[in-house]
């Protein structure tokens, strides 16, 4: 039976990925730091695992090796904030990489490192599945630290493999997702008619990846960690969402106002309203170099090692996206918006 140790496991991907693994008769240690709670993305508790405290700041999790066996640890543990500062970054994301590494080679387990397709930073066009080339220039504080845990996990000498999932949004079928993170709060200002300029240069793209995608491939990959070691892998969509159809995503809900789209050079933030001008420019400096770049990131050593592809993320399973924002009271029902379809500023409440 195989025995795995999964970090962030009261995380959306941790969560999802201890549910699966348990489902396929897999024995689950799940580290958790506050809560004593494990939960799929359907809500539901996840039965029969074990659960321990521990925190990845510390030394080896403030775990002991020796009262574990384990054959993989799955490192999901990580700080998604973008733009927190690089020292609090590098606290939990290097660090606590290195610190889990160690708890790892302790205990002579493999380690299946979760990071994210970003680390490409500014690169466009074709991304390969490997490192992170000497020289890459980063968007944010969070990219690069992911990047530079990658290179601790790589000169570790503990048998590994990365696996790096784009933007996780819900489900495929019935777009169900447990957490909203928070790029879709750019979507929702733009529902809620706060936002009603949308700057995003033309053809650049959002890799938008539905979460079950990205949590059956972890699995498989520690299930078939003997033949994904040494490797990166991509858990992304070959159907990239143009950044501009969040915006008409939204113009296409009946009750939600109508964003305008602008080149990011021709945008002028002095021209909206200074409530509207707050909000954006808060949105552009956390999520904004997303919505300028094109990266297509290559997945084929992931197909061949998982023979999992990701279905088509088209405009039909961005509608039940927006439709499950809606019945679960994150996006506005008609009525609740403040203002009609109109765009540019004038949809700004």
């Amino acid at each position: 039976m195989l025995k795995v140790l999964v970090t962030g496991a009261a995380g959306l991907i941790g969560g999802e990925v201890c549910a699966r693994l348990v489902d396929r008769g897999v024995q689950v240690t799940a580290l958790v730091r506050k809560t004593r709670e494990v939960r799929g993305n359907d809500g539901d508790p996840v039965e029969g695992i074990e659960i321990v405290t521990g925190d990845v700041t510390a030394p080896l999790m403030g775990l002991d090796p020796a009262a574990h066996d384990i054959d993989i640890v799955i490192h999901c543990a990580a700080s998604l904030e973008f733009d927190a500062p690089r020292e609090e970054l590098a606290a939990v994301n290097i660090e606590g990489t290195r610190n889990a590494l160690d708890f790892s080679k302790a205990t002579g387990a493999g380690f299946l490192h979760v990071s994210t397709a970003y680390v490409s930073g500014t690169r466009d066009g074709a991304i390969a599945e490997g490192p992170v080339p000497e020289g890459t220039w980063f968007t944010n504080n969070y990219e690069e630290s992911k990047a530079l845990a990658e290179a601790v996990v790589t000169n570790s000498g503990v048998p590994f493999a990365v696996a790096r999932p784009s933007i996780v949004l819900g489900d495929f079928e019935d777009a169900a997702i447990r957490d909203f993170p928070s790029l879709c709060n750019v979507f929702r200002l733009m529902a809620r008619g706060k936002v009603g300029t949308f700057p995003a240069r033309e053809n650049s793209t959002l890799n938008l990846v539905p979460l079950c995608h990205v949590a059956e491939g972890i699995a498989r990959l520690a299930e078939r960690f003997e033949a994904a070691q040494g490797g990166y892998f991509h858990l992304v969509t070959n159907s990239p969402t143009p950044a501009a159809e969040l915006a008409h995503g939204v113009s296409r809900v009946d009750h939600f106002p109508d964003p305008q789209v602008v080149e990011p050079a021709a945008f002028d933030p002095a021209a909206l309203r200074p409530a509207e001008r707050m909000l954006l420019e808060r949105m552009v400096a956390t999520f904004g170099a997303y919505f300028t770049r094109d990266p297509r990131f290559d997945d084929s050593k992931f197909r061949a090692v998982t023979g999992l592809e990701c279905p088509v993320t088209d405009s039909a399973w961005l509608d039940r996206l927006i439709a499950y924002g809606i019945e679960r009271g994150y996006l506005p029902g008609e009525g609740r918006t403040s203002e009609r379809r109109g765009s540019g500023a004038q949809a700004a409440a």
